[in-house]
């Protein structure tokens, strides 16, 4: 039989430690004991309006799930090194909340967590907000749909990363980031994908300055563009564009298709750039 825990305040340190095949419900982690770490090692624990103020609270966990709960901002770096979790209906606030998890899904989340969900594979955001700095830096294995981030310097370093139907308004988005795919998605903000490679937009909205320079392997594909000055220098790029791009700077190589650009640059190159521009007639 399942171990059931109601309507219960803990706030000594490892309070629930290794607690297994277990539910916990409408509990508060919070008190003068100021104690941490209160879920750690757990195994097979289901978590339901559970309320965490304390540090640590689940680490080392493995098979859980969490729906309706509030992690405050108090609740710092709260799921580290966890694996097979789903969280659901939750609010995460405290800042680094994920960090070298596995299997984690989150589903109608809302998420206020500087340096979230470093250092992890196989992580799945859908229907989610989230507000983040370095947001999945150096991940692996990762997928976004119906998302809504705000935030800088997101996906750096990434691998493996497929993203539908979001609204990103990031800074430097997919620094140095391999085999990502963007699909109907809106990505505003300023140089986007710069040293990346294998990163492909498809029905995407780009918006910002100087947009995908030093990149290898860039496809857009039926993608627009908004603001993008200076765009693709020294990039290796295939792109299809729909509308107009404000200006193209010295693009290493391949074909950049476009209904009209304003201005194309070639000027001081520090490489052989051989990169053509056509404009639609």
């Amino acid at each position: 039989m399942r171990e059931s825990i109601n309507e219960k305040q803990f706030d000594e340190e490892r309070a629930l430690y290794h607690l297994q095949n277990a539910d916990v419900v409408n509990c508060s982690f919070a008190g003068p004991a100021d104690g941490e770490s209160a879920l750690k090692e757990a195994r097979d624990v289901r978590l339901r309006e559970c309320h965490f103020s304390l540090r640590y609270p689940l680490w080392h966990v493995r098979k859980f799930v969490m729906e309706k709960a509030v992690m405050d901002e108090t609740a710092r770096a709260a799921i580290w090194y966890a694996q097979d979790g789903v969280i659901a209906d939750s609010t995460l606030n405290g800042i680094k909340a994920v960090r070298e998890c596995e299997g984690i899904r989150l589903e109608r989340c809302e998420v206020i967590s500087p340096e979230f969900g470093w250092k992890s594979k196989d992580i799945t955001l859908v229907d989610t907000d989230i507000t983040s700095e370095y947001l999945l830096l150096d991940s692996r294995n990762v997928k976004l749909c119906s998302v809504r981030m705000k935030g800088k310097y997101s996906f750096q370093y990434v691998e493996n990363l497929e993203i539908d139907d979001c609204d990103l308004d990031t800074k430097d988005a997919f620094w140095h980031s391999r085999n990502v795919t963007v699909r109907d998605s809106i990505v505003k903000g300023e140089y986007l994908g710069w040293f990346s490679e294998g990163l492909t937009l498809i029905n995407c909205r780009i918006i910002g300055t100087q947009p995908l320079c030093y990149c290898k392997n860039l496809k857009l594909i039926n993608c627009q563009m908004e603001g993008t000055d200076l765009s693709f220098e020294y990039s290796d790029v295939e792109a299809d564009v729909r509308g107009h791009i404000v200006s193209v700077k010295n693009p290493r190589s391949g074909v950049i298709t476009a209904d009209s650009v304003g201005e194309i640059v070639r000027e001081d190159p520090v490489m052989e750039c051989t990169g053509q521009v056509i404009v639609r007639s």
